[in-house]
């Protein structure tokens, strides 16, 4: 999994723009699928008990990796219940994900029709085609990956003109007008003093955030922030406060606080108070 980040260092000074409470509304998940959905989880974990009982004593035939004898006293590769749920859960819808496209992934791309004859442990292609499949799960948000219209006019323009590629790091060699241009156009956007932009990436979040601040400093997280910028917060040893998803009032409320009062015991001003959001929640 992804996501875009911006790291905000300072917040724009307009109370007038969130005078108004934020309210927001989403539909809640009718009990009936909520109770039937989890009845579906309980059951198929009871069968998958069953299965792995009938498994260890050879009655059934698995499929799944496992650990060598004579690796058992390194550090596991695989979890426990994770590699449960793989087994007798995920497997029984993998071909749900599993499939190969074969055109641009755009609004709607072309699938590769796959068949299973061992119950998705193994596919095998059939040579069929299907054809105009609806696209939810690409991060192609903007029509960056489509080959028409004006993202792909623009980028083959760039790339004549800057190759595709800078091979090397923004610190040294790769760091071009456009970088400059896209992060003040953020930042403006943003009405903030600066803005960084990275490529999208787990990684991005999880091991730039370190970089930025550490012990003796403040991080202000939405609460329904990814999980690159939540384990990214972890390591940075800063203290972690959680303000609810979108709401300025309680972000307000916190960075006040933090300003007013500093660390805790010394009261001491924070280093630094860095608040992480997201550009697009998912």
């Amino acid at each position: 999994c992804y996501c875009h980040s911006f790291f905000v260092y300072h917040a724009a000074c307009n109370g007038e723009l969130y005078s108004r409470p934020f309210i927001e509304s989403f539909e809640e998940t009718p009990m009936l699928l909520a109770v039937l959905t989890y009845m579906s989880y309980g059951i198929l974990t009871i069968f998958g008990y069953l299965r792995d009982f009938m498994r260890e004593w050879k009655i059934e035939k698995c499929h799944i990796a496992r650990e060598r004898e004579e690796q058992k006293d390194f550090v596991p590769l695989y979890q426990d219940f994770e590699n449960f749920y793989t087994r007798n859960i995920y497997m029984r819808i993998r071909d749900s994900w599993n499939r190969p496209i074969c055109s641009v992934p755009g609004a709607t791309f072309d699938l590769v029709e796959c068949s299973s004859n061992d119950y998705n442990w193994t596919f095998e292609y059939t040579g069929r085609v299907v054809k105009d499949v609806i696209n939810l799960g690409s991060y192609n948000y903007l029509g960056f990956a489509e080959n028409t219209g004006a993202c792909a006019t623009a980028a083959g323009e760039v790339t004549v003109k800057f190759g595709v590629g800078v091979a090397s790091t923004r610190q040294e060699m790769g760091n071009l007008d456009r970088h400059e241009e896209l992060e003040k156009l953020a930042a403006s956007f943003l009405g903030v003093e600066s803005a960084m932009v990275f490529g999208m990436g787990f990684a991005t979040n999880s091991m730039n955030i370190p970089a930025l601040v550490g012990k003796g400093c403040l991080i202000l997280s939405d609460e329904l922030n990814h999980a690159s910028l939540v384990l990214g917060a972890r390591l940075t040893g800063s203290t972690i406060r959680v303000f609810k998803h979108n709401n300025m009032q309680s972000l307000e409320k916190l960075l006040r606080d933090a300003i007013v009062h500093g660390q805790p015991r010394t009261h001491r001003p924070w280093k630094k108070i860095l608040i992480l959001v997201e550009g697009i929640y998912r």
